[in-house]
């Protein structure tokens, strides 16, 4: 049994979130100058020792901070949120862009001058030796072209840590680093000089020795700060908290947890250092209720801790995983809006036999999320037929604030799915979630989720215009559409394309992944991976038990409802002709050329001026686009594409419960999942598909011309395996019917489907009642994932006139929530855009 009484917010926690927030995030110089001293110091020596002797240096040295009311210490930066910099992995984009990271639309940064002129000398250092760089060489031409023409992005690991994974905490809990160091050495003693993997493995396994070690000394610097401050407190309450932090700290994460509050400040080491030693994201705590519940009981048991007080820590670690942050570039901060760390963390669900194991922290972790009120963790709760209904009530509360927590997950689905890629029943049967959706089997797993994003809509594009974009030759030429006379000669040139642009995908990610291997290998992340201890590999040589690549591909809801629309419309009824359809797409339908669309024509008129040898200079340019503005279609023709648009609005689409529409949108993902798997990654692992956007369906979106389902250009495209926006218009019931029709078993590395509510739907017990029957229903019916936002239109649209009065309206995003008023502008208005359901 489990206790679902609620527990009343300490006063401390408003204190911790005010002092959080009152000011901007900042960009820190301190590990991108120690982390350079240590590899000039280093020179000429195993990348595994320089990787974990900068490591340790970094956390001798690191400034380190205990904040006014803070229980569970431990900030990788000065100023609260602020962030540091990862010059192994890339710099040039930070270089170009320190002068207006502060100025940007999505995720800003303070960074005072001082700091800017410490990141130009060191980064003076890096160049040539960072991991994006080696990546970028070992790369097809033809994929770097590809990516230049937003076919496909990998941007994540391309400029950045991998991340994605969830560590063994529970060993951590269990032995601290002494024991790890334990195995560690035991492993050394079995290799012998004469071993074909000596040289490698010994050099991992001390490099693992020296990365525990620094763990342990970094905690003791924080046990000497706390009593240090203790000695100087003449507060007696605070006094004693800080002794109590001294003592934790010098006893963890050295040494297994005797205590709750011990294994709360130990978690918090772990999770805070992985986010150190790699610039990587969506490090995923997992399945939290699960490793510290016996900690928790025993000391309820014990009676040497109340509910109360455990519930206080619990959410003082809510607030600290706000407070981790990291700074992309530009263009990869659109996608991932909302300085969103993605720290999944997972409640509920089965063990590996079977049984459900719910208990009292799985509810605790709920009513964090409660008093908190804050984007991270992204807490999610796995659903099955043995899911006690109370505590899916209890997640409903949840989601009735509007904050898009939980996340809900269907094992009946997840479990096969992920056997079928491999894992044991038992192993299966413990997943947790990932970022955003990927499931994995924690402590065993480097699945590459998240490594790039495939626009399917760009393959399509390349169909109407045989393979050419921008006047270069980017995909495969699959003849002239206007010459194709049955659909299924067009849908098979589309298949064609897909395959060709996934090759180049996988080329990019491939490379990406050796570079890592090479340039960035992570011991301390591989001492808390099976089996990289025992192989003498870290994580990204193939060490871990599982490997699998994960890249995912989103405008599936546009790609349904545009082959759909073309094979209604132009084959079967044959209202239209492929070539005014073409010429809609070229046009923009009703709408005619956008800034976007004037600016790429003309980027193409003058490269083949400039191919063909003529000159060009800044008055040929400025001809070249006062010409192209001018263009505009004739009166006929903008009347047959407004007739065009409104035959387009009344063809069936996806998301309303159709057989026919289902089904197809079905095969229509194939194009993608299948080709895909197919594919081995360097890790021995092999490739698995996803369906889900983070955010980037928006600014991609922003890439992408008009599509045949009637979508304008440059305009979103439908985020996840989501209907697109205003189309699904039977209520939440028919929607999940849609999209429960596509086969979420192949797409194992997770899909992704949001729907927003109106707040008035959850009214009450019968609201709960009518929504926890809904995701019943959808995962009967064999889906994998569902979001929420409950929040009215009304309040997004005045939040966006005075942003002053939102500060802390969190929003449902993609596989992440996030305080609305710091989204850009494009992305709020993606939200505001979906369709609103009720009962």
């Amino acid at each position: 049994m489990f206790n679902t009484t609620d527990i009343p917010k300490s006063s401390r926690i408003p204190k911790l979130i005010e002092a959080l927030y009152a000011k901007m995030p900042v960009i820190e110089s301190a590990r991108a100058k120690l982390i350079t001293e240590s590899y000039k110091a280093t020179e000429g020596q195993p990348v595994i020792t320089r990787r974990a002797e900068a490591f340790a240096h970094i956390l001798r040295n690191i400034p380190i901070i205990i904040r006014d009311n803070e229980l569970i210490v431990g900030s990788s930066t000065i100023a609260p949120r602020g962030c540091q910099t990862f010059p192994e992995f890339s710099y040039q984009w930070l270089e170009d862009e320190l002068d207006t990271v502060a100025t940007r639309t999505a995720d800003p940064f303070y960074i005072a001058e001082e700091t800017k002129a410490e990141l130009r000398e060191v980064h003076k250092y890096w160049k040539g030796k960072t991991s994006s760089e080696l990546a970028t060489s070992y790369m097809a031409p033809e994929a770097i072209k590809a990516i230049e023409h937003n076919i496909f992005t990998p941007g994540n690991y391309f400029y950045n840590g991998v991340g994605h994974v969830t560590v063994k905490y529970e060993e951590v809990l269990a032995i601290g680093y002494k024991g790890i160091i334990d195995k560690a050495r035991a492993e050394l003693e079995k290799c012998q000089v004469g071993d074909g993997n000596y040289a490698k493995k010994s050099h991992f396994l001390n490099a693992v020795i020296v990365s525990c070690q620094a763990v342990i000394e970094y905690a003791e610097r924080y046990a000497e700060l706390a009593s240090q401050m203790a000695a100087e407190c003449t507060d007696p309450v605070r006094k004693q908290e800080l002794l109590q932090i001294s003592e934790n700290c010098s006893r963890v994460p050295a040494n297994g947890a005797t205590s709750f509050y011990e294994a709360c400040q130990s978690f918090w080491f772990v999770q805070q250092l992985l986010q150190v030693e790699s610039s990587g994201h969506s490090i995923s705590p997992g399945r939290f209720d699960q490793y510290m519940y016996p900690y928790y009981k025993a000391d309820i048991d014990k009676g040497v801790i109340t509910r109360e007080a455990a519930q206080e820590l619990l959410d003082c670690i809510w607030v600290k995983l706000n407070d981790l942050n990291k700074v992309r570039d530009a263009a990869s901060a659109e996608g991932f809006a909302g300085y969103s760390l993605f720290q999944n963390l997972i409640v509920g669900g089965q063990d590996k036999n079977g049984n459900d194991v719910t208990n009292d922290l799985s509810v605790m972790c709920i009513l964090a999320s409660m008093h908190v009120h804050l984007p991270m963790p992204s807490l999610s709760i796995r659903v099955w037929n043995g899911s006690p209904h109370e505590l899916l009530i209890k997640a409903a509360e949840l989601t009735r604030t509007g904050i898009g927590l939980p996340a809900y997950y269907n094992d009946e689905v997840i479990i096969p799915a992920l056997q079928n890629r491999g894992l044991t029943l038992e192993d299966a049967r413990e997943y947790n979630i990932i970022g955003c959706v990927e499931p994995q089997k924690a402590g065993k797993t480097d699945g590459w989720h998240d490594a790039a994003f495939f626009n399917m809509c760009r393959p399509l594009e390349l169909v109407f215009s045989n393979g050419m974009d921008k006047g270069e030759l980017v995909g495969i030429q699959t003849g002239d559409v206007t010459k194709m006379t049955t659909f299924e000669e067009f849908f098979d040139a589309y298949k064609k394309q897909m395959e060709y642009c996934i090759s180049l995908m996988v080329n990019a990610d491939n490379a990406i992944d050796v570079a890592h291997a090479e340039r960035v290998p992570l011991p301390y992340e591989s001492c808390m991976v099976d089996d990289c201890l025992s192989r003498g590999l870290s994580v990204q040589e193939g060490g871990a038990v599982y490997n699998f690549t994960g890249p995912q591909g989103f405008g599936i809801a546009n790609m349904a409802d545009s082959l759909y629309a073309i094979r209604k419309l132009v084959y079967e009824d044959k209202k239209v002709s492929m070539e005014e359809y073409k010429q809609a797409l070229a046009w923009n339908y009703d709408k005619g050329l956008d800034q976007q669309s004037v600016s790429d024509m003309s980027e193409m008129i003058l490269k083949g001026m400039q191919d063909a040898g003529m000159a060009v200079n800044t008055d040929t340019a400025k001809a070249v686009l006062q010409t192209v503005m001018r263009l505009k279609p004739t009166e006929d023709q903008l009347r047959r594409f407004t007739e065009l648009h409104h035959m387009i609005d009344e063809v069936p689409k996806f998301g309303n419960a159709i057989d026919d529409v289902d089904y197809f949108a079905r095969d229509v993902a194939y194009t993608y999942s299948r080709p895909l798997q197919k594919y081995m990654n360097p890790r021995g692992g092999h490739y698995q598909a996803g369906l889900y956007p983070v955010s980037a369906n928006v600014p991609l979106g922003g890439q992408t011309g008009a599509t045949p389902d009637g979508r304008y250009a440059h305009t979103p495209v439908a985020d996840g395996v989501s209907p697109s926006a205003g189309k699904d218009v039977k209520g939440p019931t028919a929607a999940a019917t849609s999209v429960s029709r596509l086969d979420h078993f192949i797409v194992s590395n997770g899909t992704l489907f949001n729907q927003k509510f109106h707040p008035s739907a959850l009214a009450g017990r019968e609201g709960l009642e009518k929504f926890v029957a809904l995701i019943r229903t959808f995962f009967d019916q064999k889906g994998m994932h569902m979001q929420f936002n409950v929040v009215d239109r009304e309040t997004l649209i005045d939040a966006q006139k005075h942003p002053e009065n939102y500060a802390h309206l969190v929003v449902r995003v993609a596989g992440y929530s996030a305080l609305f008023t710091t989204l850009s502008r494009s992305l709020q208005d993606d939200i505001i855009r979906r369709t609103e359901q009720g009962f």
